[in-house]
């Protein structure tokens, strides 16, 4: 009995101890918003220029981030970390983030807004950009104003840069390159069925909507 009593209690002890230690690890991966607006500094170069232009792999305005969810922006870090998505520069500047870092950028931008007061439903688009919209599903994942996704860790592209959706549709495509492209089975199949030209058609329509990511100015270089 007494055996079985110190076995119950050691399981017990162990028990909450591994509790306590997962509670703890769960409140430290929660991003910082202080933090991350003093870490931001390397991303205002870029991100903090309106229409402030990607040279590589091609020419286009780099993305509005600031507005995005923060589960958003911790997937696309954690992809380009990974070499999930592959462009040089966001591979390296992932790639120096640790965890935390990546939590708290997320919760910096996830924590901004522009208030816009969105419609629930974006203006219906013309007949052949609408049957494309249609025919790639973006409505399901996206949201029916194409800013409140299905899933906070899917983008909001209502009124995104027209040439970076446009880029970013193409990466999808694009395989064994160590340079280019994005592995996402879903985007890519999705992606795959639509010619540059009608990848370029539904771009101008998605980024010409009311949106809610914006670009923050620069106020001043730290």
């Amino acid at each position: 009995m007494r055996q079985t009593s110190s076995n119950y209690i050691t399981r017990f002890v162990a028990g909450v101890t591994l509790g306590l230690a997962a509670s703890a690890g769960a409140i430290a991966a929660e991003g910082n918003v202080k933090a991350g607006a003093d870490k931001a500094a390397m991303c205002i170069g870029c991100h903090g220029i309106p229409g402030y232009q990607n040279a590589f792999p091609e020419v286009y305005k780099v993305p509005m981030i600031t507005g995005q969810s923060a589960k958003y922006i911790e997937s696309a870090l954690t992809q380009y970390h990974k070499g999930e998505r592959k462009h040089p520069t966001m591979r390296g500047i992932a790639g120096s983030l640790t965890e935390q870092d990546i939590l708290d950028l997320a919760a910096y931008y996830g924590s901004q807004s522009n208030g816009a007061q969105l419609p629930d439903a974006a203006a219906v688009a013309p007949e052949a950009v609408a049957a494309l919209l249609t025919k790639g599903g973006c409505v399901a994942c996206h949201g029916a104003n194409f800013s409140k996704p299905l899933d906070p860790s899917y983008p909001k592209i209502a009124g995104q840069h027209p040439d970076y959706l446009y880029a970013a549709l193409k990466a999808y495509t694009v395989t064994g390159n160590d340079l280019v492209g994005r592995n996402n089975a879903i985007m890519g199949g999705i992606a795959k069925q639509f010619t540059h030209a009608e990848m370029k058609a539904m771009a101008k329509d998605l980024g010409s909507l009311p949106g809610e990511v914006f670009t923050k100015p620069v106020e001043r270089f730290r």
